[in-house]
Formats: C-alpha cells, structure tokens, sequence
C-alpha cells in the first residue's frame, strides 16, 4: 500500500511517487522492506526482523528514524501481539507489516477522520491515536470486574478468588509495560533530534504522550484497586482462620481440666481418694468443671 499525504489519504503507486518525489506513506511487508527503503533512498542501518520486535520504541539514526511497535491484542492480552517496524525520514514513512493490521488501521482513519493525513506529524498522530482509540474502554471493563470481584469478597464467596484475580493482575501490568512505551515513544517524536517534523506541528506528539500518560495512571489506579481488594480478600480469610483458632481454643480450655483429672485418676496409686468406688465421683467433677467452662467462657462474652 502507497499513500500520499494530502487532504485525504488515496491510493497511488510507488513508481509515481518516486518520479514525483513526493512525501509518501509506503505500507510493506520484512521481505520487500529493503528493496522498497532502497527506491525512496531510506537508509536504515540495522536488521529488518519483525519476529524480534518486543517492545515500542524508537532509535534515532543519522539517515532516518527507526522505531517499533508490538501491540497488545486488546482481546486477548496476554497472548500474541501485533508487531511492525516503522521508518521514517524527511520525506516518507515506510510501514513494515507482515499482516494486515496497518491496513486496517489507515483504513478506519479513511473512513473516520476528514483531516486524515496531510502532514507526517498528523498521519502518525491518527495512525497511534487509532490503535488506542478503544484502550480506555477496555480499562473501564476491567474497572467493573474488579468492582464484581470487591462484591464477591465482601459476600463471602472467595472460593474461585486467586483464578480470577491473577490473570486480570497480569493483564493489566502488562498493559501498565505498554503504555509506558507509548509514552516515551511520544516525548522521542517530541524531541525531533533529527529536525524531521515541522516545530508547529510537534504539538501532536504531546497529545499521544498525554493520552498513554492518562491511560498509564488508569492502569495504576486499577493495580491499587486490586491491591486493595486482595486485602479485603486477606482480612476475610484471616477472620475466617481467627474464629476457627478460637473454636479450637475453646475446646482445648474445656478438655484440659478434664484430661488432667482422667489421667490422675488413671494411675491408680493404692493410696489415692475414691479408689474403690470413685467412677461417679469422677464423672460428676468433670460434669461440674464443664458447666464451670462454659459459664466462665459466656461471662467473658467469647462465645
């Protein structure tokens, strides 16, 4: 896909471009990126490999600007991502894809934006802008299962707890990962080392920085949040083991007079008091000790 800069994004051959020199939007995949990089006199030093893309970033180099994406897929976080190279010099950028996700993406800001790309400042404003366009929304999603968590919690039902809690922990500090990337990916645009972009239109690389900042802080509110109900979960589960600690307490304290007085009893000494006929004896001091327990343990409100 070849797209010139202007009013609206259109279709157009690499050959025109070439010929016209006109600034150009080129989408390619890794095996023709060299060849096509070559023909726009794009010079990147470095390897062309998007099966090792692992994070966003981007590299300022003498010739060009050189930068990755790897995004997460916002249905699945914590599986594949969508990786692409993207280049960029005075005149062009070159989109490096092995799928059909930059496709897609130009597609939806031809059909939502009218301002769609008549700079490279604008285009890759709209291009970033485009695949965060649902982030916040997927945030809230999680801010209301957290919300359903917190209730659960708080009725007692804590038995599936952990299962629930730590895949939704990972996604969102994975998402935390990424929009930190995004972030400094913004503030690199907005240093302009290499004198690439127009001063006046560098103000777009401020909102994307704004923007993944904002969806940053979500993130941590909602790691907080979690934190707070794991607590909640904690504090339910320690009441939980503290009322079954009294319970043993409390049987404990009422067998224990009553073990010392069968195991003096069963030594059977000759001289001992109530050898020969002492069973009910016994029986009835234990009787009386329990009924001792029970109202000692009731005065002091235990139970």
């Amino acid at each position: 896909m070849v797209l010139e800069f202007g009013e609206k994004l259109t279709d157009t051959s690499i050959e025109a471009i070439i010929e016209e020199k006109k600034p150009a939007i080129v989408v390619t995949t890794s095996k023709r990126a060299r060849k096509v990089m070559e023909q726009l006199n794009l010079v990147y030093e470095g390897e062309i490999e998007i099966s090792k893309v692992e994070f966003c970033k981007i590299e300022t180099q003498q010739e060009c600007l050189a930068g990755s994406l790897c995004i997460p897929k916002l249905l699945d976080i914590l599986g594949s991502r969508y990786k692409m190279l993207f280049f960029i010099n005075r005149m062009h950028i070159v989109i490096v894809n092995d799928d059909d996700f930059s496709e897609r993406l130009i597609r939806r800001i031809q059909r939502r934006r009218t301002n769609q790309g008549d700079t490279k400042e604008k285009f890759l404003y709209n291009y970033i802008l485009e695949f965060m366009n649902r982030d916040l929304e997927i945030l809230v999603e999680y801010e209301r299962k957290i919300m359903k968590i917190e209730e659960e919690v708080l009725l007692g039902r804590t038995d599936h707890f952990q299962e629930t809690i730590m895949p939704l922990r990972r996604k969102i500090l994975m998402l935390r990962g990424y929009y930190d990337e995004l972030m400094d990916m913004g503030k690199e645009l907005e240093e302009n080392e290499n004198l690439f972009f127009a001063k006046k239109q560098i103000i777009y690389f401020g909102t994307i920085t704004d923007r993944a900042d904002r969806l940053m802080g979500k993130t941590v509110h909602l790691l907080e949040y979690l934190q707070q109900v794991q607590d909640a979960y904690q504090s339910q589960i320690d009441a939980k083991q503290n009322s079954n600690m009294q319970f043993l307490t409390i049987i404990s304290t009422i067998f224990f007079p009553l073990t010392l007085i069968t195991s003096w009893y069963g030594m059977n000494f000759k001289n001992m008091p109530e050898l020969e006929s002492g069973y009910p004896g016994v029986i009835c001091l234990s009787i009386i000790v329990l009924i001792l327990c029970i109202l000692l343990f009731k005065r002091k409100k235990i139970f």
